[in-house]
């Protein structure tokens, strides 16, 4: 019986319960129709416990940094930079949109921040210059998911937290599928722009302008150099980088460009706090979830039918690949990667797939399910920022969803893609 505590928990989601309490009462309900009272007392204590760790507390930290950079300007001068780079192509307005994106992910590491952040001076922007608020709004939340794929990742965070990975590996392996996620969406970008005529946003910056704008953007630049560095140079580990990254920021937006005053900070702090608690509460409650999913046996039934189906590497990436897809539809990646970490990992490391380059697979598919409906997170903070509905963006959003896909089809088939940078490091065998 204990076995339908995920078909609950589905059907919990599509009346439309908070995936943090569907998390908690489908597991809860079915122990204690079980009879199963003792193992309720387990399974709410497991919500406290999943969110008491130390390589956790790195998430709300990073969270901080982000709320602190963007509370300085620091979007501005990112923005600027890439306009001095790219504004001048046709289409530059959305080429600009993908290169902030990227270089906004190396400060946050979270889509949502990248959306509110980018979205709200972005979309209005792209409008003015003529293209279509759908276009923008599409091409935003598209450019958002590389949020979590360049380091520093809160998802990978989890993920590393989970199945006892390096973050610095993980880290290093999601450099190069975030660049080509960036790069794959310039390229459609390139070939829309000649088919529909897109405008340049600016005439072309000379290089004393680019220089400029370099200058004004180097302490955010340096913030993923730095936090990097510092890990990979083993001055300190993801946790304390997330604290050097929140007391970096607070130099820079205080002392340095003195874009900040000490009055922002409450207002930063509660930001931060809000999204810091309903991360780590689902943290916490999937964590508990995974503990009924143990009691009931579901990974080792789940692992039967899954190698049932084939016994060819290639063909079950396949099909993992597309049961991920479907499963980012409907839930967030730092719950669905705790539930289904420990369940499929293992098969594939089993199967000679190495545990980093299945991390990473897995962490960018479930990251572009943040794009999905019907519960594709992007998709709803894009139209809070837009104003449009979230069909409207999910279906200007297709050809951009269409090359994520084909990047996730290239990392998991040719392993070198992500494994390469944390070999030369020394982080891979």
């Amino acid at each position: 019986m204990l076995s339908l505590f995920l078909p609950l928990f589905l059907v919990f989601l599509l009346i439309g319960l908070p995936v943090f309490f569907g998390l908690i009462a489908a597991p809860g309900l079915l122990l204690w129709l079980n009879g199963q009272e003792r193992d309720i007392v387990l399974l709410y204590r497991n919500v406290y416990n999943g969110m008491d760790s130390f390589p956790l507390m790195a998430i709300p930290f990073f969270m901080l940094a982000g709320e602190l950079m963007n509370r300085a300007g620091i979007t501005v001068r990112l923005v600027e930079f890439s306009q001095a780079m790219m504004g001048h192509l046709r289409g530059g307005l959305a080429h600009v949109n993908v290169l902030s994106s990227m270089l906004f992910a190396g400060l946050s590491g979270s889509a949502v921040a990248d959306v509110s952040a980018l979205g709200s001076m972005l979309i209005p922007a792209m409008e003015k210059q003529g293209y279509t608020r759908r276009f923008a709004a599409a091409i935003t939340a598209a450019s958002s998911i590389i949020g979590p794929i360049i380091p520093p990742s809160g998802i990978m965070i989890i993920y590393a937290y989970v199945m006892g990975e390096s973050v610095a590996a993980l880290f290093l392996a999601g450099i190069v599928p975030g660049i080509m996620i960036g790069g794959g969406l310039m390229l459609v970008i390139h070939f829309m722009a000649d088919r529909y005529d897109l405008p340049a946003a600016t005439t072309r910056a000379t290089w004393g302008e680019r220089g400029q704008a370099s200058l004004r953007a180097i302490w955010p630049l340096l913030t993923p150099v730095i936090i990097l560095g510092g890990i990979l140079g083993g001055v300190f580990t993801p946790t304390e980088a997330a604290a050097v990254a929140v007391g970096y920021s607070l130099i820079i937006g205080l002392f340095v460009m003195r874009t900040m005053r000490l009055s922002d900070l409450p207002d930063v702090l509660t930001r931060a706090g809000l999204t810091s608690a309903v991360v780590l509460l689902l943290v916490g409650a999937a964590m508990a979830f995974k503990t009924v999913a143990s009691l009931s046996h579901t990974p080792e039934m789940l692992a039967a039918i899954i190698l049932g189906l084939s016994d060819n590497p290639l063909i079950l990436l396949l099909l993992i690949n597309l049961l991920l897809f479907i499963v980012g539809m409907f839930l967030d990646a730092g719950p669905a990667i705790i539930i289904l970490g420990p369940i499929l990992g293992p098969i594939f490391i089993e199967l000679g797939v190495d545990p980093v380059h299945f991390a990473i697979v897995m962490a960018v598919n479930l990251t572009v399910g943040l794009l999905t409906p019907p519960m594709g997170l992007v998709l709803f903070v894009t139209s809070s920022v837009s104003g449009l509905r979230v069909e409207t963006i999910a279906r200007a959003a297709l050809p951009f969803l269409a090359v994520e896909f084909l990047v996730i089809l290239l990392i998991t088939y040719f392993p070198a893609l992500t494994l390469t940078i944390p070999r030369l490091t020394g982080f891979v065998n």
